[in-house]
């Protein structure tokens, strides 16, 4: 399905057209009827050889200029109607503006009432006017509603533009913008909107944008024909369980769960030449919202919104004067959350920054950002990937540089620590503990047991006291210190381990240490002893006491050097 949207000055025929083609009546209340006068959206379909068109009609007079952005902000091509015998008029300027604006390429004009004035003139004036907007591409046929001369060129041309329309992701993040909502008896709550992109099953669950909570698709419409599920682009019906009429209307969405960011501060390009009011209203999708409007440079500015949109870069939108009920600008949005502009300057400064990559500076402003996170605010891929996250080039280089800095200090402040923890480092970096890892790699230092470890080197106090330590076993070698003297010394557990870390001492239990060649140096007295040997043979031989003889024979069964072959003897091996 393809979905078109109508627009034009009031009273040109637009949803005479649309009857004709579709043989249907899109004027929904009995009032627009009666005047003749479109209030409202309509809503039409028909098939095409190219396949089926659905149309949104929308009201011409300048009073409802909201309903019409409504009608067209969610639609990708335009019908454009221009009356033979009126020619251009105001609110031609004003739909053409609007769709300018949303930078709408695809579009067919119209020109109507051919049998009650020539329609050269008013084709050439249309023409003109399209031929400095993005319209400019669009082909032109002229038509009579009362006779129906020209209908089948009219079809023939709808049918070229249909083929010719860009076909949608099919696996697209949904945001289904609600313009119409009603109950049904028996049915509960009904909106109705544009599906511009993805797909919608029954059964799905959605987030609606206005209460931010979940409902599920109760069941699905399309053309007036019920479906289990309905891929845009497509006009479409949806049954909601979940929310009641009351809380959903138009200028709410339908949204994709955790895909669309909500903001209420956003940056924006404008499109135009006009300079926007500080105090603007934003139409996007359906939505009507008002907006504070701060310039940043010479074509971008920052929105600050009355309620939250979900929006993403890239999405277009408009700015009108409510004062004088005129549009005044096309927006793009460049960054749907921006950094504060809490410093002097700031404002100048985020300006230069967008007139460049906004992804770009986007990340820059935050050096890391969620890889998702990006993708959701509607950024490409940008950035030196770090895992799931996206680094900003010269950020990642600067906490490269200040790596050995950090671990330096946290060694000084922490000189008996077996190493410095990565989540300390990833803390005192401002980074996440995922992302110290490979940050620390790439400046060139290893994470041993989550940590970074240690100095080799021992404080001079404990440095002097492991050295006195180190003079006591030259002179017995098997003599471990006592508590008495390690106190004196200063040696606690804490001391004694970074010793050990470094390789100066041997702990043998707690409280008990030699020097690291004991081992070695035990076998080779051992050795000289008829085998088997016992413990009490091993401590005298060793000259020690037996809280030092029986974990080291422990640790010599351990390391190989000897072996146990009775309850109480052992055998040094070869």
């Amino acid at each position: 399905m393809r979905v078109i949207a109508t627009a034009g000055h009031v009273d040109h025929g637009k949803s005479t057209l649309i009857r004709e083609l579709t043989g249907m009546e899109p004027d929904r209340w009995a009032e627009e009827r009666r005047r003749g006068l479109t209030i409202d959206l309509g809503f039409a379909w028909t098939r095409l050889p190219g396949g089926e068109v659905a149309f949104v009609d929308v009201p011409g007079h300048e009073r409802f200029t909201t309903n019409m952005l409504a009608g067209v902000g969610p639609v990708p091509a335009v019908v454009f109607v221009v009356a033979a015998d009126e020619g251009w008029m105001p609110q031609s300027d004003e739909h053409l503006a609007a769709l300018d604006g949303l930078g709408v390429r695809h579009g067919l004009l119209v020109v109507t009432r051919s049998d009650l004035a020539d329609p050269g003139p008013a084709l050439a004036q249309a023409r003109e006017r399209l031929a400095r907007t993005s319209l400019r591409e669009a082909r032109a046929v002229a038509v009579s509603g009362r006779t129906r001369a020209g209908l089948d060129e009219v079809r023939a041309e709808l049918d070229a533009l249909v083929r010719a329309l860009p076909d949608p992701d099919p696996g697209a993040d949904v945001r289904l913008w609600v313009d119409r909502s009603f109950t049904v008896r028996g049915a509960g709550t009904v909106v109705t909107g544009t599906l511009g992109a993805g797909a919608l099953e029954v059964g799905d669950e959605l987030v609606l944008s206005g209460t931010g909570g979940r409902v599920a698709v109760r069941g699905l419409q399309a053309l007036g024909e019920s479906a289990r599920r309905v891929v845009g682009v497509a006009r479409v019906a949806v049954n909601l369980r979940g929310v009641e009429r009351e809380r959903v209307g138009r200028g709410d969405a339908l949204l994709t769960p955790d895909a669309w960011p909500m903001t209420r501060v956003l940056d924006v390009r404008l499109v135009g030449a006009a300079e926007p009011p500080r105090n603007a209203v934003l139409h996007v999708g359906s939505a009507a919202v008002s907006a504070h409007v701060r310039p940043l440079g010479t074509d971008t500015a920052r929105l600050v919104l009355t309620r939250p949109l979900p929006l993403r870069a890239g999405d277009r939108g408009l700015l009108r004067d409510p004062g004088r009920r005129r549009i005044v600008d096309g927006v793009v949005v460049l960054d749907a959350r921006p950094p504060a502009l809490d410093r002097r300057g700031a404002a100048r400064q985020r300006g230069l920054d967008l007139a460049g990559d906004a992804a770009r500076a986007h990340l820059a402003a935050r050096g890391l950002v969620l890889a998702r996170e990006l993708r959701v605010l509607g950024f490409g891929e940008v950035g030196t990937p770090v895992g799931r996250w996206r680094a900003d080039p010269a950020h990642w280089a600067a906490l490269v540089r200040r790596v050995p800095e950090e671990v330096q200090r946290w060694r000084r402040e922490h000189p008996l620590a077996s190493g410095a923890p990565v989540e300390a480092m990833a803390h005192r970096m401002g980074i996440a503990a995922e992302v110290a890892v490979p940050l620390l790699a790439q400046a060139g230092l290893a994470v041993v047991d989550g940590q970074v470890p240690g100095a080799a080197a021992l404080p001079d106090p404990v440095d002097r006291a492991v050295a006195a330590v180190e003079a006591d076993l030259a002179r017995a070698p098997f003599a471990a210190p006592d508590a008495a003297r390690l106190a004196e010394l200063g040696l606690g557990a804490r001391e004694i381990g970074a010793a050990v870390r470094v390789g100066r001492l041997l702990r043998l239990a707690d409280g008990v240490v030699l020097g690291p060649d004991a081992p070695g140096r035990a076998a080779r007295v051992l050795a000289e002893l008829p085998a088997p040997f016992t413990a009490s043979q091993a401590k005298q031989a060793l000259g020690t006491t037996r809280r030092v003889a029986v974990p080291l024979l422990e640790l010599l069964d351990s390391l190989g050097l000897t072996r146990r072959v009775c309850d109480t003897g052992r055998v040094v091996l070869p």
